[in-house]
């Protein structure tokens, strides 16, 4: 009986643990701070990639699709000296797109990745 009962205690526990799950990873970019531009936190050098609100990609103002990350990344690091990626997406980007991005970033040898707000 007694291990009927810890069963039973076992499967509601399971029941309510799925129901008060949390939703899953919600982003929030960071909002503009009017005292800074955009010009501080860019550098020449950098291996810039944008991304708008549809998901569509430029990198160093050459548009791509997300096939073509890779060997463009890959093209742009023997062409940059610092190799320095800065990441430049719209609030409502798809996130998964960013995702593919840093994945085609590190396949390509390019670790140092960063965010840029605006």
């Amino acid at each position: 009986p007694f291990t009927d009962v810890l069963l039973v205690l076992l499967i509601i526990f399971m029941i309510l643990a799925a129901l008060v799950a949390p939703p899953g990873f919600e982003k929030e970019l960071p909002n503009k701070n009017p005292n800074s531009s955009n010009q501080n936190q860019k550098n020449k050098n950098d291996i810039e990639v944008d991304v708008n609100n549809k998901g569509v990609i430029f990198i160093d103002g050459v548009k791509t699709d997300e096939s073509g990350v890779y060997r463009v990344m890959y093209d742009a690091s023997k062409k940059k000296p610092n190799h320095h990626v800065a990441i430049v997406a719209d609030a409502k980007a798809p996130y998964g797109v960013i995702i593919r991005i840093l994945d085609a970033a590190k396949n390509a040898g390019l670790q140092d990745v960063g965010f840029v707000t605006s």
